[in-house]
């Protein structure tokens, strides 16, 4: 009993450096390259599949992006109709947007009857690939950033958004455009909260090459602030998710090749 009494304490203090560390670098901001790309001021595209995406797994980089001056753009590919809230949900989005510093009008959501919220509902690529690049040509968008081909959570929605960009940066996409990928970890480190920046740093100093860039929440609060507009899915077990997740501390982004 007494050595669980010890793991529990180690994991405690653990935890409460971690977020301290990450409440100083608020201050002293950290990616792995200081002369990383994400750092030129840019139009950048974040293509999600559901509102509360952007909360859930991307405020560490929505923060770090708008906080140096980025015009971000915000392109949901559904409005989250699952449980016939999509239209509550779509007004939702909006909120957590601008609680995130993202104004309404660069906030642009899909409502395709082939583009339905739902495990089993399969997502065409190509119509992806074509809304999106109608979003790239309207904002003359430098960057995107989405999900990889696991979508964090293996929901089939989010895959299909990586696979409908991967479509067209090999087959259409003939710009200089910047394309990141956000990279799902194992489960371990995916529930290891802020403790998962350490794994963070250390990884991000063995990548020099640019492909990898690593964005540490720098207004954790604001994810918090953020996830509670989405009032419809603001319920026990996503309180949870968003208070253990290390999505919600740090972003792991990789760059796609085309």
């Amino acid at each position: 009993m007494a050595w669980l009494v010890m793991i529990a304490t180690l994991i405690l203090v653990a935890w409460i450096v971690s977020l301290f560390t990450i409440l100083m670098l608020s201050f002293f901001p950290f990616t792995n390259n200081r002369a990383s790309p994400l750092r030129k001021r840019t139009n950048v595209l974040l293509v999600i599949a559901h509102p509360d995406d952007e909360s859930m797994f991307f405020t560490p980089t929505i923060n770090f992006l708008t906080s140096r001056g980025h015009n971000v753009q915000v392109l949901c590919l559904s409005i989250g109709d699952a449980d016939g809230k999509g239209n509550i949900r779509k007004k939702e989005l909006f909120q957590a947007c601008v609680a995130l510093k993202v104004p309404m009008q660069q906030v642009k959501i899909v409502n395709h009857p082939d583009l339905q919220d739902g495990f089993g509902k399969v997502w065409n690529h190509s119509l992806l690939a074509n809304i999106i690049e109608e979003q790239i040509t309207s904002h003359c968008i430098n960057m995107i950033i989405t999900f990889d081909n696991y979508g964090v959570s293996g929901h089939c929605n989010h895959r299909d958004v990586h696979y409908g960009v991967s479509k067209l940066v090999y087959d259409a996409l003939q710009r200089d455009i910047d394309v990141w990928e956000l990279v799902s970890t194992n489960i371990l480190r995916k529930y290891s909260g802020p403790i998962d920046i350490w794994l963070t740093m250390i990884w991000g100093m063995l990548h020099s090459n640019g492909t990898i860039q690593y964005l540490v929440n720098e207004y954790p609060r604001r994810s918090y602030r953020a996830m509670a507009q989405h009032a419809s899915q603001w319920i026990w077990f996503r309180k949870l998710f968003v208070t253990l997740s290390s999505y919600t501390y740090v972003n792991t982004l990789r760059k796609m090749q085309h």
